[in-house]
């Protein structure tokens, strides 16, 4: 089965992704570059948390093909258990392969929409990706938890 994946522009009118992103900038306005990427997601967590949002780090998911689990990964900040936002703190152009990642990420875990934000550059960079073929706007908290258990089993 082949996915459809798209990137989104950054001003998608949807309230929850806006709110995170001016976090971001947020973070970056006060802290500025040049901090590894532990810091700004730290920071992250805390301006989120404090806006009332629902915020997980290190949130682990399971990779599956044909039905077996091989693998897992860690998301950096997951948000309201709907948006993945993955962080950097790269001077210059980012990759390619960090997109990826994060369309990865959602794929996997049937998340709808992820950010990929930039520190590390004098202005802070955002990039919204979305899964199109996310069933629903949000996974439920029961079939994340599930994922996360089997996850664990695994190991």
């Amino acid at each position: 089965m082949i996915t459809q994946i798209r990137q989104e522009k950054q001003t998608s009118g949807d309230p929850l992704t806006e709110r995170i992103i001016g976090c971001c900038f947020r973070v970056h306005r006060e802290l500025g570059p040049g901090f590894p990427e532990k810091i700004y997601t730290a920071a992250l967590v805390m301006a989120l948390r404090a806006l009332g949002f629902s915020v997980e780090q290190e949130r682990r998911f399971g990779v599956t093909f044909n039905g077996t689990t091989v693998g897992e990964f860690r998301i950096d900040v997951l948000v309201d258990q709907r948006v993945v936002v993955e962080t950097k703190a790269v001077t210059g152009v980012m990759p390619k392969v960090f997109g990826d990642q994060v369309l990865a990420y959602l794929k996997a875990a049937g998340l709808p929409t992820g950010l990929l934000v930039n520190f590390g550059n004098a202005s802070c960079q955002v990039r919204r990706l979305a899964n199109s073929s996310a069933k629903s706007v949000s996974k439920s908290a029961e079939s994340i938890e599930q994922s996360a258990k089997s996850v664990l089993r695994a190991r």
